[in-house]
C-alpha cells in the first residue's frame, strides 16, 4: 500500500511538471489526464457513498472549485459540463501533489476571496449572482489586467483554472463524446470537410 502511494504521488508530481508546452491540451498530456482520470475514477468505486473526498483544497474552497468550473464549462442540453465531466476531482487531484499549482490555484483563490471582501464586503461564494459576475467578468480577460494592474493576479489566476477545466472536461468520457472524436478510423472514403454556413 505504501508503495502505490508512493508511486501515485510520483506520477502526479511527474504530470503536472511535465507538461506538454505543444500539447492540445493546455496544461498536461493527454495519457497524464487520462491516467488522472482514472485514478478519480477507482477512489469514488472504492468510497463508501461513491464520493470523492478533496486532496487539497478545504470544503470551502472546493466549493468555490466546483461553482467555477460549472461557469467556465456548464452543463447545456447536449452535454454534461466539467462538473459532471469530473473537472474539479481532477484539479484537486492533480494539485494535492504539485507546489506549483497550490501556489496558483490555492493562491488565486485567496485573491479572489480577498477582491471580493474589499469590493464587496464578503468572500466571493456568499456573494449574490450578480457580484459573482461582475468579478468573473473582471478577471476572464487578460485586457483587464492592463487596465487595472491589481486586477493580475485575478487575471492569471482564472486563465490557469479555466484551462485545466478544459483539459479535465475534454479528456473525460464526456468532453470526448462532446467533441464526437471517434478516433483512428478508417473511412471507406473520404466526405470533404463540411460546408460552414454563410
Amino acid at each position: 500500500m505504501a508503495n502505490e502511494s508512493i508511486s501515485r504521488r510520483d506520477i502526479l508530481r511527474t504530470l503536472a511538471f511535465g507538461a506538454a508546452a505543444g500539447s492540445v491540451l493546455q496544461i498536461i498530456p493527454a495519457e497524464a489526464a487520462e491516467y488522472v482520470h482514472q485514478m478519480v475514477h477507482k477512489e469514488k468505486a472504492a468510497a463508501p457513498a461513491g464520493a470523492y473526498t478533496p486532496k487539497y483544497f478545504s470544503a470551502a474552497q472546493y466549493a468555490a472549485v466546483i461553482f467555477l468550473c460549472d461557469t467556465i464549462i456548464p452543463k447545456d442540453e447536449k452535454s454534461g459540463g466539467a462538473v459532471e465531466a469530473g473537472a474539479p476531482e481532477f484539479i484537486d487531484l492533480l494539485t494535492s501533489e504539485n507546489p506549483e499549482y497550490q501556489l496558483r490555484l490555492g493562491g488565486g483563490l485567496f485573491w479572489l476571496d480577498a477582491a471580493c471582501r474589499n469590493r464587496y464586503g464578503t468572500v466571493f461564494m456568499e456573494c449574490p449572482p450578480e457580484q459573482k459576475k461582475e468579478i468573473l467578468d473582471l478577471i476572464a480577460f487578460r485586457k483587464n489586467a492592463k487596465k487595472d494592474a491589481s486586477l493580475s493576479q485575478g487575471v492569471a489566476f482564472f486563465a490557469f483554472l479555466r484551462n485545466l477545466t478544459c483539459d479535465g472536461f475534454y479528456t473525460s468520457k464526456i468532453g470526448i463524446t462532446d467533441l464526437q472524436y471517434i478516433g483512428n478510423t478508417s473511412l471507406r472514403e473520404f466526405p470533404g470537410c463540411p460546408t460552414l454556413p454563410e
